[in-house]
């Protein structure tokens, strides 16, 4: 049986992919599609998709983030989304709550990194709360750029017990703000703006949102692991030349590519044939073990 899942992004259209996957006897066509930062061309297409396809994910950008057990709306984000009545609809954070909270947990566990032994730099720690959530436990010593990438500000945070009294306060601010305020869309992803390169020189691992890693690190990131998803070819090739040691993508490598979050939640979602809403973590973490997941480790140093 064929399923199919699209994902409207509002990055640019150039990083657009379609891959066929078998899994769990069932194939399944994944399909991203930009639209170049076009806010009603975002919203058309969901509108047009209600109904046509298992699941539709939204892409280059959230819906909702997390933080201290609290659920955060993106109003705008929300409203350009409105129209779907249908067809699931997924942002990715269900999956990133459960697959990078294991990811971190398996990656010092099979001791490909050990975190307690390097510092991270997590490029926004709200954004990828399961990643919070592992380093903190395992005892890592993190710096979450959320108030530097998110805001601009030369913040760094160094404990959940920071950033949690910060999102709490700023959250409900930050989500009424028009996305591109605080997030590369549309053509924006394609530039490179280099800041607070001080944080990415003195962290041993560079872990969060691929976009907010290529735009904001410096050209030489030499003998560091990034720990990231959504990559292509080309960005491999970056890494390769900003001297990257290790990539580890969270999300399985289909060819040359892995596809974001919001695509993979999907394909659960679809999978299991219930409403998001209704799916429990251990659902995800079910789904991601019979389909035998598991962190993509690429060697770049070759």
């Amino acid at each position: 049986m064929s399923k199919r899942i699209v994902s409207i992004s509002l990055g640019t259209s150039e990083r657009d992919l379609t891959q066929t996957v078998h899994l769990l006897g069932d194939a399944f066509e994944l399909v991203r599609e930009g639209v170049d930062g076009d806010l009603s061309r975002f919203a058309r297409r969901f509108a047009e998709l209600d109904g046509q396809v298992d699941a539709l994910g939204i892409g280059g950008a959230d819906l909702y983030v997390f933080s201290g057990g609290r659920r955060y709306t993106f109003k705008q984000i929300e409203k350009l989304t409105r129209a779907v009545q249908k067809t699931p609809l997924v942002d990715g954070s269900g999956l990133k709550n459960t697959l990078e909270y294991d990811t971190i947990q398996w990656l010092q566990q099979e001791g490909v990194v050990d975190f307690r032994k390097a510092k991270t730099l997590l490029v926004a720690g709200v954004d990828r709360s399961g990643m919070t959530q592992a380093l903190t436990e395992i005892g890592a010593d993190v710096t979450f750029g959320d108030m530097m990438f998110g805001l601009g500000l030369n913040v760094p945070i160094r404990s959940i017990d920071r950033l949690e009294p910060l999102a709490r306060i700023l959250l409900p601010v930050v989500t009424r703000l028009p996305l591109k305020w605080i997030y590369p869309t549309g053509d924006k992803q394609k530039v490179r703006t280099p800041k607070f390169g001080h944080y990415f020189a003195e962290a041993e691992i560079i872990a969060g949102d691929w976009h907010f890693i290529r735009r904001f690190a410096p050209d030489n990131l030499a003998g560091k692991t990034v720990i990231t998803q959504t990559v292509r070819e080309a960005d491999v090739k970056l890494l390769q030349t900003m001297g990257v040691r290790q990539l580890v993508t969270t999300t399985p490598l289909i060819g040359n590519a892995t596809f974001a979050t919001n695509v993979m939640e999907g394909v659960v979602v679809a999978h299991l044939g219930k409403n998001p809403s209704e799916i429990t973590q251990a659902d995800y973490r079910t789904v991601i073990r019979e389909m035998g997941w598991k962190p993509g480790v690429i060697n770049l140093a070759d």
